[in-house]
């Protein structure tokens, strides 16, 4: 099984921390922060819940960056003592990474890592395979619970992808979308439709506890190499000369971190809405 260094003790680094261990899906966990008696303290929390929800990954805690080294998957929350990294800092953060973790994959789990993610790809070369964000997972999470209280029915039954760039450039791909295994255009109104669409701007950005189960759904895929997928914070592929920015897109994910970009079928004006969103 795989270790995770989880860098920020948080909010948002103590949930995952949790949400992670009582998944069973690494076999360790190191929680790390410049604030180290608040990380040990999380850490121990966790621990001592552990016989009590049936768990048995081994939670560690630690105020030196170096604990990081030779994690599979590194995890950029917030930390105890101030907000998300970000800006110079979160680049400063990512530069000493990479002399620690190698390949690791790197998942920023904050709804504001899009600039950070872009800046690694581009100014330290970071493949951007290895990089990318799990917050828009959590937006996709809430549209699916919105859509399943408008028919009176379970967040599972409701497939769907958001792309673009949250809160004023978002795609749903309701052409592509299916609700209990039927056309989402065939249940629901084109009324409907767009009432939802315009309500969900407002649901960004999402909170801790939808964050960090996006973040555990991301690192659980590359854990188990279950090729399953999300949505998430993509850098963009430079390659063919068109300069864009960081957006959520569809991937399919792997032991390496992101394996595909998987894009839904996108109506004329969807298409549109989404590239324009992506360009700078």
């Amino acid at each position: 099984m795989i270790s995770v260094a989880v860098i920020g003790a948080g909010e948002l680094g103590g949930l995952l921390a949790h949400v992670l261990a009582r998944r069973d899906a690494a076999a360790e966990i190191r929680l790390i922060d410049d604030a180290g008696s608040i990380a040990a303290g999380k850490a121990l929390d966790i621990t001592q819940a552990a016989p009590i929800e049936g768990f048995a990954t081994r939670v560690s805690a630690s105020a030196d960056l170096s604990a990081a080294g030779g994690s599979t998957v590194v995890v950029l929350t917030e930390r105890a003592k101030g907000g998300e990294w970000q800006r110079d800092e979160g680049l400063m953060l990512l530069t000493r990474l990479l002399g620690l973790v190698g390949n690791a994959v790197i998942v920023c789990a904050g709804s504001q890592a899009r600039e950070l993610i872009e800046r690694g790809v581009r100014e330290l070369h970071i493949p951007r395979e290895r990089l990318f964000g799990s917050a828009p997972e959590a937006l996709t999470a809430a549209v699916r619970a919105m859509v399943a209280l408008e028919i009176d029915g379970s967040p599972r039954d409701v497939a769907l992808t958001v792309a673009g760039v949250p809160p004023d450039h978002i795609v749903l791909s309701w052409d592509d979308a299916a609700i209990g295994g039927f056309a989402a255009t065939h249940v629901l109104s084109e009324v409907d439709r767009r009432r939802i669409s315009a309500l969900v701007p407002r649901l960004w950005p999402p909170g801790p506890y939808a964050l960090a189960s996006a973040a555990a759904k991301v690192i659980e895929a590359v854990a188990r190499r279950s090729r399953a997928s999300a949505s998430c914070f993509v850098a963009p592929d430079d390659s063919s000369g068109r300069r864009a920015r960081v957006a959520a897109l569809p991937v399919r994910l792997g032991a390496r971190g992101i394996e595909a970009v998987v894009l839904p079928e996108l109506n004329a004006r969807d298409r549109v809405v989404l590239e324009n969103a992506m360009l700078l």
